[in-house]
């Protein structure tokens, strides 16, 4: 079986900004991203696709198919009532409390990074337990990085070693139940 993770292209929003599940449109490079990504993967009328619901996934899986499989599981991180501000007008005790501890404290009314990763490693071991060869997962790099660190056995705390761009693939090979990062 092969499974790509694909992060959605770059977003329509100013650096700087906090967002998550915020449902940002695509900047105006989508077709060049599409272009690139389209470059690295083969796909047919039997490819399965996943995506989150959020708009700048949708936007990009719906390039590979006509009926894409949307899971609120592959979802960003919720960072609550952080979503949409500067990142420099957060709140400074607050945002250094998380940022000491991101894996298990939430944000205001938001979610910990430990909460995506349960969701979204719960939703890849249904997803890589279907017969099917090829899988196409759109999403983003909160959740790639924590199906990452999975397969790598990799703590959550240091998975954002882990670098992934915007349009960036990975392509993982299950074969007997054994999980390989090409």
């Amino acid at each position: 079986m092969e499974i790509y993770l694909i992060r959605h292209t770059t977003p329509k929003i100013e650096k700087g900004i906090c967002y998550g599940q915020a449902d940002l449109n695509v900047a105006d490079s989508f077709e060049e991203e599409l272009k690139i990504i389209l470059k690295s993967i083969t796909f047919d009328e039997n490819t399965v696709v996943y995506s989150s619901p959020l708009k700048r996934c949708i936007k990009l899986a719906s390039k590979f198919s006509n009926n894409v499989l949307t899971d609120k599981r592959l979802m960003e991180l919720n960072f609550g009532d952080w979503e949409l501000l500067k990142w420099d007008d957060l709140p400074k005790e607050a945002s250094n409390i998380w940022m000491n501890n991101f894996v298990t404290v939430s944000t205001p009314n938001g979610e910990a990074y430990i909460d995506l990763a349960k969701r979204a490693n719960e939703l890849f071991t249904e997803i890589s337990s279907l017969s099917a060869k090829k899988i196409i997962i759109v999403t983003h790099a909160g959740v790639i990085r924590s199906i990452l660190s999975k397969i790598k056995n990799i703590h959550l705390k240091d998975s954002f070693d882990i670098k992934v761009e915007y349009g960036q693939l990975f392509k993982i090979i299950k074969q007997n139940n054994t999980f390989t990062i090409l």
